[in-house]
């Protein structure tokens, strides 16, 4: 039995025991629902790491996910569903069913190509009833604009080029003025979201990841106001005293 076999094994006893009637109140109490929080914040904390680049935090965030995962199944094989070697066993099955042109007939596709045959491959098989199903209704809204547009995008209904849905853009931002004249509060709301839509579409067009792109101007954000607060905070004044042009200032100064 190799270590990585071991180590792993010894998770699960340890979830195992932590379950045992003579084991811990708190982790017998869980259910999977309970869980889900804690699933949720170890995932954003892993997508932390990873965008911190920090090796350090992304080996104990991924154990800590790994963590979660072993919970979940052992619930689960407690319960009689399923237990977690199921589980591998599934996403083994998937991966050499979905990559044929790995584990079948050899042929070197680019990665655009490998993303259309999944997704070919999932509605041929049964798997879902339309092409932009399967996504997580729970999932963030901009990750669900994205993953449509992918979705679609892998089966030909796409805009051909970035410059195609930079129009788009422009002509969305045109209907949101247009609403602006005259529409009702429905109708900006749903420009708005048309808007987002489109704009999720063009940083998938440009291989931008506008998640991402998104929570680094965030973090921009934050440094630039944070550097406002410490100005407002130094002259003893409050921020009402102060003037836009005044609070500008300090917003330029913190990008220099």
């Amino acid at each position: 039995m190799s270590s990585n076999t071991e180590s792993f094994n010894k998770l699960r006893e340890i979830i195992a025991t932590l379950r045992a009637p003579d084991g811990c109140a708190w982790d017998r109490k869980q259910t999977h629902k309970s869980l889900l929080p804690y699933l949720i914040e170890e995932s954003y904390e892993v997508v932390e790491a990873v965008e911190n680049e920090n090796y350090d935090e992304l080996r104990e965030e991924l154990g800590d996910l790994l963590c979660q995962i072993v919970f979940h199944c052992q619930l689960a094989e407690e319960e009689g569903k399923f237990n977690i070697d199921d589980s591998i066993n599934d996403i083994s099955a998937k991966l050499i069913h979905r990559h044929p042109h790995v584990f079948g007939e050899k042929k070197d596709l680019k990665p655009q190509e490998v993303r259309d045959q999944w997704e070919k491959i999932k509605v041929e098989s049964g798997e879902k009833e339309s092409v932009i199903g399967g996504i997580p209704k729970s999932a963030p809204a901009l990750v669900k604009a994205f993953r449509f547009g992918e979705k679609a995008g892998g089966v030909g209904f796409d805009w051909k080029k970035p410059e195609e849905v930079f129009e788009k853009v422009k002509e969305e931002v045109g209907e949101i003025e247009t609403a602006l004249e005259g529409g009702s509060r429905e109708d900006l709301e749903e420009e708005i979201g048309d808007l987002l839509f489109v704009v999720s579409s063009l940083a998938r067009k440009l291989e931008i990841d506008p998640e991402r792109a998104l929570n680094r101007s965030l973090q921009k954000f934050t440094l630039r106001f944070r550097h406002i607060e410490k100005r407002v905070k130094e002259s003893g004044r409050r921020f009402g005293d102060f003037t836009i042009e005044e609070l500008e200032a300090f917003w330029q100064e913190a990008k220099e």
